[in-house]
């Protein structure tokens, strides 16, 4: 396996950093020796995580913030700027799933998606692309989901919010790349955090959170568009996307017997 990349140097901001793999990044990306700067809602959590990191080569620096209110975003974006002056790398991970299978389908539950999986990323967004952009440099990461290639059971409100960062990837890709800024896609399949712990159903290719981590940093550090992984699974689903309606209307029914 090879190395993973140094980031002496490099100021990342990280949304969704008090668990899961937003957490598990932060403590990769820190012991890189990267200056973190973490964001949730949870301070108490941020504050274990930053102890966690003391004898890490890096840092993590915990600033809270509820990512769907956009002047809470804002002020974090200027504390990052008005101390460090820069931001090289942006990973844009918080996010929720509410299991929405057909017979109880809500708008409330399509609403909550959208407002943290794509509204917190577009509050982001608003700070970052600027400054990326006045900097003519910069990385940002967008954590969508397999589940956002197609239509799956139980899942049409959290489905459909990671299209639409899939789709706004791709869009932001083509304007911001001759800007200097890069466009990252994280396409993660399952990956063992307390998110997937609530789940009852079978996780095909579960993956534990390190590897997922690490994952991330090298398609951070690499030249491809997209990060997706695990790599089997991540095939599956994409040969998946280009099935015609009928053969995967067939496989979603056996999905969902």
């Amino acid at each position: 396996m090879n190395k993973l990349p140094s980031l002496k140097n490099k100021v990342i901001w990280i949304t969704g950093a008090s668990q899961g793999i937003g957490r598990q990044l932060a403590l990769t990306m820190a012991r890189q020796g990267g200056t973190v700067i973490a964001t949730a809602r949870s301070f108490g959590n941020l504050d274990r995580l930053q102890n966690e990191a003391l004898d890490l080569e890096g840092i993590i620096i915990p600033l809270p913030a509820d990512v769907t209110r956009h002047d809470e975003v804002t002020r974090v974006a200027e504390e990052i700027m008005s101390r460090f002056g820069q931001v090289d790398i942006a990973v844009l991970n918080a996010g929720t799933f509410i299991k929405t299978a057909g017979m109880d389908f809500r708008s409330t539950h399509m609403r909550q998606h959208f407002e943290l999986n794509v509204m917190g990323v577009c509050h982001c967004l608003d700070a970052l692309i600027p400054t990326m952009v006045n900097q003519q440099s910069g990385t940002l990461a967008i954590n969508a989901s397999l589940a956002g290639y197609r239509g799956l059971p139980a899942a049409a409100a959290y489905g459909a919010s990671k299209a639409a960062l899939i789709n706004m990837a791709e869009s932001l890709y083509t304007d911001l790349k001759p800007k200097g800024v890069d466009i990252k896609l994280i396409n993660p399949g399952f990956v063992k955090t307390p998110l997937t712990d609530k789940n009852t159903f079978e996780m095909p290719f579960l993956m534990d959170v390190e590897p997922a981590a690490e994952a991330i940093l090298r398609g951070l550090n690499g030249k491809h568009f997209e990060i997706r992984f695990p790599k089997v699974f991540g095939m599956m689903m994409g040969m998946l996307r280009i099935l015609p309606y009928r053969a995967y209307f067939g496989v979603t029914r056996r999905l969902n017997q």
